[in-house]
């Protein structure tokens, strides 16, 4: 991804015109706390240095334009308009449906058109959230541009409704609210039901640790019917039990008796257990015990594999590599089926843990997996005057 100023003059180039503007919002990693949040529970994620950024310039004709240094297609629609999923856009048009999906929510708040060209270093597909980047980084620039004030954890929530409703991902809230609420130095424990949320110190560089994150190259597709159906069984479990959501379940033992479905039971397992993970971990932090928190996200990727069952061949390899390369714990990240993983290891170990994951990878032939030292970062931020 270019910088700041290169990409005003790539705006200028394209659009014939400077921008007003530029807009940064990262992609984020969750520490912990998957399949959590559309089932009101808690999540604790921390923002990434990849991120999206947004040249933009205001216009006034009740049009966004969108142009994109990583696709060759652009994308001119009226902002007035119905769900953008209901339009049956081309492949190569369907990224686009993230930022006119943002443009057509928050017109109700007062913004109106603009012209947007949009940059990334995150790589899609990898479970890093660059759709929540987009749609982060298109809210500020659109509500700057035209003097729209709107508190940042509603306009998470803005930004979630345009996935849910424009583009027909049932999305959580957490990926918006890790674009626009994280700080440098922390995680956010986000409360997905109240929406409050806490900053969380973190910094594994100060206990000697490095959080690795490996794309394994597996893509995926959160659009697919998997994730969907993964919700939609939350749903079900919750109705049987007569609860609003999985995250009112304080008797474990009692819902499984209750449950008759494998399934049901298996998905509800997790999600209790994964929230009490999220609270253990929260400890952990506070105590400033980093290297503990390998056995709570090797936990977690187990329970996501074998109880939720949305794991994948390259995330167990990398798991499984890394563990015995010395790390002291990892486990697949964002909504499955491809995507990335995190591995916690002592920083002396780094270069043992990346050595043994590719070896594991070219055992089997697979493509070679990418791998980002993580490091907790600042939110979505206007980056130029």
């Amino acid at each position: 991804m270019t910088g700041p100023q290169a990409l005003a003059d790539a705006f200028t180039g394209a659009f014939r015109r400077d921008p007003d503007g530029v807009w940064h919002a990262p992609g984020r990693v969750n520490l912990i706390g998957e399949h959590t949040d559309y089932n009101d529970g808690l999540v604790l994620p921390f923002a990434l240095g990849l991120g999206v950024s947004v040249a933009a310039a205001r216009r006034d004709d009740g049009v966004v334009e969108v142009r994109s240094r990583q696709a060759a297609a652009a994308v001119t629609a009226p902002v007035d308009g119905g769900p953008v999923v209901s339009e049956g856009w081309p492949p190569d048009r369907a990224w686009a449906a993230y930022p006119v999906g943002v443009a057509r929510v928050l017109r109700e708040h007062g913004t109106g058109g603009a012209s947007l060209l949009i940059d990334s270093d995150l790589p899609q597909g990898a479970g890093l959230s660059s759709s929540a980047a987009l749609e982060c980084a298109t809210a500020l620039a659109l509500c700057d541009l035209h003097g729209v004030q709107i508190d940042r954890p509603e306009l998470a929530r803005l930004a979630q409704r345009a996935e849910n409703e424009q583009v027909g991902v049932p999305c959580g809230l957490m990926d918006q609210a890790a674009s626009l609420l994280c700080t440098a130095g922390h995680a956010l424990m986000l409360d997905c039901r109240s929406g409050l949320s806490a900053q969380m110190p973190f910094a594994p560089a100060d206990s000697g640790m490095t959080l690795l994150v490996v794309d394994t190259r597996a893509a995926h597709a959160l659009a697919g019917g998997e994730y969907a159906r993964r919700r939609a069984e939350c749903e079900e479990a919750a109705s049987l039990l007569g609860v609003a959501a999985l995250r009112d379940v304080k008797d474990l033992g009692g819902a499984l008796g209750t449950l008759r479905d494998p399934v049901l039971r298996r998905r509800v397992q997790h999600v209790v257990t994964e929230n009490h993970r999220v609270e253990a971990t929260i400890g952990l932090l506070r105590a400033g015990a980093v290297p503990e928190l390998g056995a709570m996200l090797s936990a977690s990727h187990l329970s996501l594999r074998d109880q939720f069952e949305v794991s994948w061949p390259e995330a167990d390899t990398a798991v499984g590599a890394a563990l015995g390369a010395g790390a002291r714990g990892g486990r697949m990240v964002g909504g499955g089926f491809g995507g990335s993983v995190i591995i916690l290891t002592p920083t002396d170990r780094s270069d043992g843990v990346r050595d043994a994951v590719a070896a594991a990878y070219a055992e089997r032939g697979w493509e070679p997996p990418e791998f980002h030292e993580a490091v907790p970062s600042d939110g979505a931020r206007r980056v130029t005057p």
